[in-house]
């Protein structure tokens, strides 16, 4: 994933709320979101390449999510694949911050990242980049290449554009949300962050939505669970446009 804006408890009906973009190499081979034919409780697209995924939920109402840290030169190429820290949660049973505190202990291991997991009594965020697993608290947060809620143009205005679509309307519409992360504005050059690539680069990783030769947005993903544990998870893939939704009713173990 390269954004991912979310309300967390917030909303009157949905105790997660989440809106996200995931970019990637077009020739990177992807699955679309389904259920997993070796773990059916787990429903998530998948990176062929890696082997894990970049966002995902469970019957059992899980969630995770992961984008990584943009930091060219610190990348090493013999680093495992951040998405198994995705699957590895959805397939496991330990609390978020039980995976969490394990999954730290190792960070360092990879490239750099952020990880997002929760189940239905919390949700947790780490990167091995900055501090400490830490139980987030109720608002409306953003992630994308650096840090949890950091300034950049695209996290601070995805933030306030999400909500502003929750104060003016009660329950966001699928149309709404699909329209927030096809936006293609990018910031103005006094605004980027200099993460270690080129002007060209942070102009085109500016926006929500990028195009450019060889890379892009390959996937939109809204997910929503409610407090009373309904949760749907609804993917766009790109180029094609194609829409897949999914509805659960999640069953505690």
């Amino acid at each position: 994933m390269c954004l991912i804006l979310f309300a967390y408890q917030t909303h009157p009906r949905y105790r997660l709320l989440l809106a996200a973009n995931r970019d990637e190499f077009y020739a990177r081979p992807t699955v679309p979101a389904a259920f997993w034919h070796e773990a059916p409780e787990v429903l998530a697209g998948r990176d062929l390449q890696g082997g894990g995924t970049w966002l995902g939920v469970t019957r059992q109402g899980r969630f995770a999510a992961i984008t990584n840290y943009r930091n060219p030169s610190d990348f090493r190429s013999d680093a495992p694949s951040r998405g198994e820290l995705i699957s590895q949660f959805l397939r496991g049973k330990e609390s978020p911050q039980a995976y969490l505190d394990v999954v730290a202990r190792h960070g360092q291991d990879y490239n750099g990242f952020n990880v997002l997991v929760g189940d239905s009594t919390a949700l947790w965020y780490y990167s091995n980049q900055s501090g400490s697993p830490r139980r987030l608290e109720p608002g409306i947060h953003g992630l994308s290449n650096h840090l949890l809620n950091t300034s950049w143009p695209k996290v601070e205005w995805g933030r306030r554009k999400l909500g502003e679509l929750l104060a003016a309307d009660e329950e966001p519409t699928t149309v709404d949300l699909f329209e927030l992360l096809a936006n293609r504005t990018r910031a103005a050059d006094s605004d980027l962050p200099n993460t270690g690539v080129s002007l060209e680069w942070e102009r085109k990783l500016s926006s929500f939505f990028i195009e450019s030769p060889g890379y892009g947005t390959r996937s939109s993903t809204l997910v929503r669970i409610t407090s009373a544990g309904e949760l749907s998870l609804t993917e766009k893939t790109w180029p094609e446009g194609t829409v897949r939704e999914f509805q659960v009713l999640t069953q505690q173990d």
